[in-house]
This record gives C-alpha cells, sequence and structure tokens, in this order.
C-alpha cells in the first residue's frame, strides 16, 4: 500500500479531529484505499499538545511550523491555525516548497483566494478546502464537480450553526436574543466574542467561496453585503410566523445579467421551504442549476469531527492526484476567471416585511401606503393587532417585489411622520 506523509499545522479543535482520524487503527481509510494519507509530523506553538495527543514514536511534534514546510519526507500541509497573515505566510511558503496545501481557512480564501491559487497555480501544486465551509457537508465538491454540467442560477442557505442556533432558541423558545446568544457560548457553539458569527462576517466569507466556486467568477470580497442578527426582535419573529414565514440569516448568491448578488441577511422564508425547517447548529444550502434543478445539502455545518471529516476527503484527493488534476484544469483557479462586479444592495429586487409603530388613528395606513406607492412599493398584506399600553399600535405589512433603493427612499420619508413613534423595522424575504 502506497502512503502519502501528512504535515499538520495547528491542533485546535479541527486539528486535533485530524490527528485523530489519521492515527485510527482500524481506519476506513485502509479498507477502501491503496494510497492513504499517513501522519508524519504536527506543529503547534503550544508545547503542552504533544503529551495530550500521545504520538506514536514515527509521528515527530514542533512548534515551528517551518520544520514540517522544509521536511522533504511531507507532500502536503494541512493549515488549520486560521486567521489571515501567519496562516498565509505559511500557505506561501509550503507552496514554494513544493507540497500541496489543505485548509479550512475560509476568511483567508475570501479575502485573498485570488492570489494563492495563482501562486499554487506557479508552483504547479494545489490548494484543498472543502473544510472552509459547511463542515461535513461536502458541498464544495457538489459545485465543483457535481455540478459542473450545469449553469448555477442561485446558491443560497444557512451556512452558520451559530447564528441558526440562536435564531432557532428565539423561534421555538420565545427566548430574546441576548439570553439565547448566551446559552449558545455556554453550550461552546458561540465564542466568546462572538462578531465574526452575529454579524454576518463568518456567512460572508464562505459565500464568497461559493460564490468563486459555483459561478467561476473572481469578485471583490469587500462588496459583499452583510447584515446580522443583533437586531432581531422578538416581535418580528412573531409576526412573520402569524403570515406564513420563518426567520432565518442566509447567504444568498445570484447571478443577474452581468452583475452577481451577494448578501447575507436575516430573511424570511415560507414555512413550507425545506430550509424553513433547518434548526440549530445543522446548515443547509440550495443550489439551482439549469440541469439539475433545485437540490439542498443538509448536514453539521462546524464540530470537530465532521469539519475534520472534510479536512481529510482532501487530503485523499491530493494522495490519489484528484485534487492536483481538478486545480490543474479549472479556470476558477486560473487566475483567467471572469471578475464580476457585486450588484449594490439598492438595486437588488424582493419582497419586504415591514413593522411600523404609528399612533392609533384613522387615516395612518392610508398615508403610509401613499408614501409607498409613490415609490411603485404595493401592499400585499396587512396585520394590525391592539393597541399598547403607551397608545401606539404595531402595523406589519408585506409588500410585493420591489427595488430596495425605493423601499430606502420611502421608509426615510415616512420617518418624518409624526404619526411614527419608533424605527421602522424592515426584513428582506425570499420565496
Amino acid at each position: 500500500m502506497k502512503t502519502f506523509n501528512v504535515g499538520v499545522v495547528g491542533m485546535g479543535t479541527v486539528g486535533t479531529g485530524v490527528v485523530k482520524i489519521l492515527l485510527e487503527k482500524d481506519s476506513p481509510l485502509f479498507e477502501k484505499l491503496n494510497c492513504v494519507p499517513v501522519l508524519k509530523g504536527i506543529a503547534d506553538c503550544n508545547p503542552d499538545v504533544k503529551n495530550k495527543l500521545k504520538l506514536p514514536s514515527d509521528v515527530f511534534f514542533t512548534n515551528d511550523a517551518k520544520v514540517l514546510i522544509n521536511n522533504p519526507d511531507i507532500q502536503v500541509i494541512v493549515e488549520l491555525i486560521g486567521g489571515v497573515n501567519i496562516a498565509k505566510e505559511i500557505i506561501t511558503t509550503a507552496l514554494e516548497k513544493g507540497k500541496d496545501v489543505v485548509t479550512a481557512n475560509k476568511m483567508l480564501l475570501a479575502l485573498h483566494g485570488s492570489e494563492l491559487f495563482s501562486k499554487a497555480r506557479q508552483y504547479g501544486k494545489s490548494i484543498s478546502f472543502e473544510a472552509s465551509v459547511g463542515g461535513g457537508i461536502p458541498i464544495i465538491a457538489a459545485l465543483r464537480d457535481g455540478f459542473i454540467a450545469n449553469k448555477i442560477e442561485s446558491i443560497f442557505g444557512i451556512v452558520n450553526g451559530t447564528t441558526n442556533y440562536i435564531l432557532t432558541k428565539m423561534t421555538k423558545e420565545n427566548v430574546k436574543y441576548g439570553d439565547s446568544l448566551a446559552e449558545a457560548q455556554k453550550l461552546g457553539y458561540a465564542e466568546k466574542d462572538p462578531t465574526m458569527d452575529v454579524e454576518g462576517i463568518d456567512s460572508s466569507h464562505k459565500l464568497a467561496i461559493l460564490a468563486r466556486i459555483g459561478f467561476g467568477v473572481d469578485i471583490d470580497y469587500k462588496q459583499i453585503y452583510h447584515e446580522g442578527i443583533i437586531s432581531v426582535d422578538l416581535s418580528d419573529i412573531w409576526y412573520a410566523h402569524e403570515l406564513g414565514y420563518t426567520l432565518k440569516l442566509l447567504a444568498i448568491a445570484k447571478k443577474t445579467g452581468n452583475s452577481i448578488e451577494l448578501r447575507v441577511h436575516p430573511t424570511l422564508l415560507p414555512h413550507d421551504h425545506p430550509l424553513s425547517s433547518v434548526n440549530g447548529v445543522f446548515n443547509a444550502i440550495c443550489v439551482n442549476g439549469n440541469a439539475v434543478g433545485e437540490t439542498m445539502l443538509y448536514g453539521r455545518g462546524a464540530g470537530q469531527m465532521p469539519t475534520a471529516s472534510a479536512v481529510v476527503a482532501d487530503l485523499v484527493d491530493v494522495a490519489l492526484g484528484r485534487a492536483g488534476i481538478t486545480f490543474n484544469a479549472m479556470k476558477t483557479f486560473s487566475g483567467r476567471c471572469e471578475h464580476i462586479p457585486i450588484a449594490d444592495i439598492q438595486k437588488i429586487k424582493t419582497r419586504y416585511y415591514l413593522r411600523f409603530s404609528v399612533v392609533d388613528k384613522p387615516g395612518v395606513l392610508a398615508k403610509i401606503s401613499g408614501i409607498l406607492g409613490n415609490y411603485e412599493i404595493s401592499i400585499a398584506s396587512v396585520i394590525q393587532h391592539k393597541a399598547r399600553d403607551n397608545g401606539n399600535v404595531p402595523l406589519v405589512m408585506m409588500t410585493h417585489i420591489a427595488e430596495e433603493g425605493n423601499l430606502q427612499k420611502a421608509l426615510a420619508e415616512i420617518k418624518r411622520f409624526d404619526i411614527i413613534k419608533d424605527n421602522t423595522k424592515f426584513l428582506r424575504v425570499e420565496e
């Protein structure tokens, strides 16, 4: 049996999972393959890691990643330290030393993917990154290989388990955002500093990668619109539910003419949409192709072993030579793919949920609907409940399809009315 030597940099949660799989004595890899990845060395800045891992004598440990990179017996480097600057240096140096790379670093790929892919092609090596999106869900392989015969029309889904857990708890248990976040942190689903997740930044990194692979284009990550869940109010979840919708944080990519829509934000979906039933820390991604139609991939989008599973799948691709063939053949990694502009969020067209807090007196609805009509925004449905203790009432509307720029202008004009007593909330809708 042939072997393919691996060096792993970073012994965090995922790195530890990868080592567990590679050191498993009765690993299914030996049953299925004639060429298997074999762990040769580990690099981590924490020397205590070595004692915890109980490594066999033929696997060496170092606190210097360069020792792995410079080792001629190692053919592939697995980068799992995260972040940008140091990780970029490790990957770049590994490629220059003639080693293939496997990474789960979505931030690095979103910000510097084009540069790194070009570097890999320059040195005849590959970069594999299945674990960067969706944990154990093989979405990269599906877009790259399974849907290769399709013209992809849209990719959208739930790609962050932390925010999905929080929104699920808010929806199912009527728990406020702050308390739901605290519970997620207690269970280890959210970081001590949850900004990257709850502000939608993590999802936007993943969306950049999905768009590159799905549409075969180069994009400017900084132009991706992202909005998080920190301002989501329980009342909007209730009213939306009454109207037949479920709230999720979605990453959305759509090819629209000569531009591409890339946006992350809280989104209302009909109750019967498949994504509406994706709860807790699970992820799901819908892909719409002209030949295959709409498909959905579902599973654990994070966690030690699901993500480690994706890393090892990439290692197998490298060991079997598939990664190199794919990387060399696909225009996506050539540095010559089309650079396409990202559509301005003001230009998108969709339906909207609106909630006004208004004075309880006649003529309010007519006044608001009149302004909306002036901006070509028509109302599909309205719900209005009894007055609150302060005399104000929530006025909830669903619009027909409208342009966001027109909606923003209308809301700015409506805000000046003395009948409006609080900030107007709006949510975008995907059918």
